[in-house]
C-alpha cells in the first residue's frame, strides 16, 4: 500500500470558503444520495459532491437488487418469517463467520427501515423478487424497482434528491480533505473541469465515494488473483477513501474482500443474471465439462472461471431458462448484442463451444441422474434441446474492504477510537463480506451502501442541533 500515491490531507484550523454546510457528502451514488435524503428528512442541510457530470457510480452498473428483511414489500408478499437476526445469520454463514459482527448487526437492522423510508417518503416503490432464491439467502428478501436495473435505481434516487431540493454539485472532484490539529474535518477542496479549484467548509464529512476496483496498482497489490480480470465497475473507484485513511492514520479492514462475477458476457461486456445458474443452468469450460458448483455464488465463480483455459466459460441453458433470463434487462441487452447462441443439438452445442461431443454429452447426462454430481450439486432436471450458450469470463465488480468504522459509521483510528466528525459508508468503508471473494452474499454491495448511508444520516442528524426527529 505504501507504493500508492497518497491523497492530500491539509491541516488548518479553518478554511476560507464562501459556503459552509452542516454536512458534506463525497460521492453521489446510492450511499451518498440515501444519506442526503435521510438528512433532508431530518431537516439537516447537506451538499453532495460528485466527480462525474451525472451521478452513477457502481450503483448504475449493478442490477440494483437490495436484500432486506421485514419490509413493507416483503410483508405484502406474505413473507413473514424473516428478521434482521435471520438476515445477519445468512450474511455470516456466507462469510464463514469472518464478517464484522457489529456491522452485520447494524446493517441487518437498518436496511429494512431504510427501504421503507425511501418508499414512503421518496416514492421508490420496491418489488420483492420472489421467483427464486439468490445464493446464500434463506428466504425471499431481494428488492428491486420495477425496471430491475441499477441505472433505474440511480435515476429514482436522483429524482428524489431533486424533489427534496438537495444540492448535488457534479463535476466536483474532491482531492483534498482539510482537518484541524484535533482531527476534526473543517472542509474539502475540489477541482472543476476547467482546472479551477474550490473549497467547501463543513461541520461533518461523509465519505460515500468509492472502493479501489478501478485502481490497477491497488488491485495488483491486494487482489492479485483479479489483476488481469475484466473490471465491470466504475472507473471512479480509485481508492481515494483508503488513501485518505492511510494519510490520517485510520484503520483499514477486509481489503481482500470483493465482489467478483463469473458471468461477465464477452466480448459484449454485459452482465448475465445468475438466476439462470440457480434455476438449472450450468457453466462449461472449453472441454465441455462443468468445473464448480454454480449454486455456491456468482462472486467466487469469477475465480473459478478465470482458472479455466483462456479464462473463458460458457453459460449453457435451455428454453425455460431463456424465458427466465429474458425477465432481466441486462440479459436482454446482451441478447440484442448477439451474445446468445442457439444450438439445436448436442453436436451443434459442442461445435459452438469447440469441445468433443462425447465429453459434452457425458456432462449433460450426469445432470439427469437425479443424484448429486461430483461437486455436490443436484439438478431437478436435465437440460433439453434446443440449447442456448453465452460466452463469459470472470470480472471484478467492486471491492468490499475499506475504512474501518464503528456501527454508527464514524471512521476509526488504528487504536479503535473514532474520528469525531468523519464518517464513511458504502464503497469507502469495509463491508460485511469478510476478507475473501467467497464471503460476498448476493446484494452485499447495495446493502452496505443504502444501510450505511441511512445509518450515517442518523448519526449526523443526532449531532445537529437544528434537526427534527423524522429520520
Amino acid at each position: 500500500m505504501s507504493s500508492n500515491p497518497s491523497r492530500p490531507v491539509r491541516r488548518a484550523a479553518s478554511v476560507e470558503a464562501e459556503v459552509r454546510v452542516p454536512v458534506a457528502i463525497v460521492g453521489g451514488g446510492a450511499c451518498g444520495l440515501t444519506a442526503a435524503l435521510m438528512l433532508a428528512d431530518a431537516g439537516v442541510d447537506c451538499v453532495v459532491l460528485e466527480r462525474d457530470a451525472l451521478p452513477s457510480g457502481s450503483t448504475a452498473l449493478s442490477s440494483g437488487f437490495i436484500p432486506a428483511p421485514g419490509t413493507l414489500a416483503q410483508r405484502a408478499h406474505g413473507v413473514l418469517d424473516d428478521s434482521a437476526e435471520r438476515f445477519a445469520a445468512d450474511i455470516q454463514a456466507k462469510a464463514h463467520g469472518r464478517a464484522a459482527p457489529a456491522l452485520v448487526a447494524a446493517y441487518s437492522a437498518a436496511i429494512g427501515p431504510a427501504l421503507d423510508a425511501l418508499q414512503a417518503r421518496h416514492g421508490l416503490r420496491w418489488l420483492l423478487l420472489d421467483g427464486f432464491l439468490y445464493p446464500g439467502h434463506g428466504v425471499h428478501r431481494m428488492h428491486a424497482l420495477e425496471q430491475k436495473t441499477g441505472a433505474a435505481l440511480m435515476a429514482a434516487l436522483q429524482s428524489a434528491a431533486e424533489a427534496a431540493g438537495i444540492p448535488v454539485l457534479t463535476q466536483a472532484l474532491v482531492d483534498t480533505l482539510v482537518l484541524d490539529d484535533g482531527d476534526r474535518v473543517v472542509g474539502v477542496e475540489y477541482a472543476r473541469p476547467d482546472g479551477s479549484r474550490e473549497t467547501l467548509g463543513c461541520d461533518a464529512l461523509l465519505l460515500a465515494c468509492n472502493g479501489f476496483g478501478g485502481n490497477a496498482r491497488m488491485v495488483r497489490a491486494l487482489l492479485p488473483e483479479m489483476a488481469e480480470a475484466a473490471f465491470g465497475g466504475h472507473v471512479g473507484n480509485d481508492g481515494s477513501a483508503i488513501l485518505w485513511g492511510e494519510a490520517l492514520g485510520a484503520r483499514l479492514r477486509d481489503l481482500g474482500g470483493y465482489q467478483g462475477h463469473g458471468s461477465w458476457v464477452t466480448p459484449q461486456g454485459a452482465l448475465m443474471s445468475w438466476a439462470v445458474m440457480m434455476e438449472g443452468g450450468v457453466q462449461l469450460n472449453c472441454e465441455g465439462r462443468r468445473f464448480h458448483d454454480e449454486t455456491q455464488g456468482y462472486s467466487e465463480a469469477a475465480v473459478h472461471v478465470l482458472a479455466q483455459p483462456g479464462g473463458i466459460a460458457w453459460n449453457v441453458f435451455d428454453a425455460p431458462l431463456l424465458a427466465l433470463a429474458r425477465g432481466f434487462p441486462d440479459f436482454c441487452e446482451a441478447e440484442a448484442a448477439g451474445a446468445v447462441r442457439r444450438c439445436e443439438s448436442v453436436a451443434a452445442l459442442a461445435d459452438c463451444i469447440g469441445c468433443e461431443a462425447a465429453v459434452l454429452q457425458a456432462t449433460l447426462d450426469a445432470m439427469r441422474t437425479g443424484t448429486p454430481t461430483s461437486d455436490g450439486r443436484a439438478f431437478a432436471r436435465g437440460l433439453e434441446a434446443p440449447y442456448f450458450a453465452v460466452k463469459v469470463t470472470g470480472a471484478l465488480f467492486h471491492t468490499q474492504g475499506g475504512l474501518d468504522t464503528a456501527p454508527d459509521m464514524r471512521v476509526l483510528r488504528h487504536d479503535g477510537t473514532p474520528f469525531d466528525n468523519l464518517l464513511a459508508a458504502g464503497g469507502a468503508a469495509g463491508g460485511v463480506s469478510g476478507d475473501a471473494v467467497w464471503g460476498y452474499l448476493s446484494g452485499n454491495g447495495l446493502l452496505s451502501a443504502v444501510a450505511g448511508g441511512y445509518i450515517a444520516a442518523r448519526t449526523l442528524a443526532a449531532r445537529n442541533p437544528t434537526r427534527n426527529h423524522s429520520a
